[in-house]
């Protein structure tokens, strides 16, 4: 036997039925928009929150989706304002979920916090790399060496080098004496008078009384 509705309601539910089938969420899509890649100091508190949008398929908010965060349970990790290393908030009417006042360890390295959403029989899920390390000591010691008035450095020749320099210098200054020394005797002999040479005339003969 089947169930008996009056009129009015077949009515009601052929108008409302369709409007029941669309609020249903076929699938969910979770993406990261604030807090992604941030680098805390070991042992800080981060001031900046981890915000997710939560949208359906054609990518109109979803409000009222439970979201997860997950920190790492050793390595690089911390805790959230809870005390613990997991954390669920609600998407509100624009679908957004944020979570804020993480506290990480000292454990220099990146890290990874799981989000998952769910939504009536629907899930989705997602990651968000973070990173512990002292990055402000790196920027400082990075500026102080580009800096534009910074002086380069002095390279101070050794004394070795110093004996080679002045051994080269007295070789130089030895040969240049030998060959002015060269050039000079050249010169003088060039320049003395030529002695003439030696001519004998041809023999007078005289015949006459003795």
């Amino acid at each position: 036997m089947g169930l008996f509705l009056p009129p009015w309601m077949r009515a009601l539910l052929a108008v409302a039925l369709p409007y029941l089938l669309l609020s249903q969420v076929a699938i969910l899509q979770v993406r990261v928009v604030e807090g992604e890649g941030t680098v805390y100091p070991p042992g800080s508190r981060g001031a900046r929150g981890l915000v997710v949008q939560v949208s359906d398929e054609t990518g109109r908010p979803v409000a009222g989706a439970a979201v997860s965060f997950r920190l790492p349970d050793e390595g690089p990790s911390g805790l959230f304002a809870n005390g613990l290393r997991s954390e669920l908030a609600i998407s509100d009417a624009q679908g957004r979920a944020s979570v804020r006042g993480l506290q990480v360890n000292r454990v220099a390295g990146p890290f990874e916090i799981r989000i998952t959403v769910a939504k009536d029989q629907i899930r989705a899920g997602t990651i968000s790399r973070q990173y512990i390390a002292d990055s402000r000591a790196a920027t400082a010691s990075t500026a102080s060496s580009q800096q534009p008035g910074s002086t380069p450095p002095v390279v101070t020749p050794s004394k070795s080098r110093g004996k080679w320099i002045a051994l080269t210098l007295i070789l130089v200054g030895a040969a240049g004496g030998g060959v002015a020394y060269a050039l000079s005797q050249n010169k003088s002999q060039t320049s003395a008078p030529v002695q003439p040479a030696l001519s004998i005339g041809a023999p007078v003969i005289t015949i006459g009384k003795p």
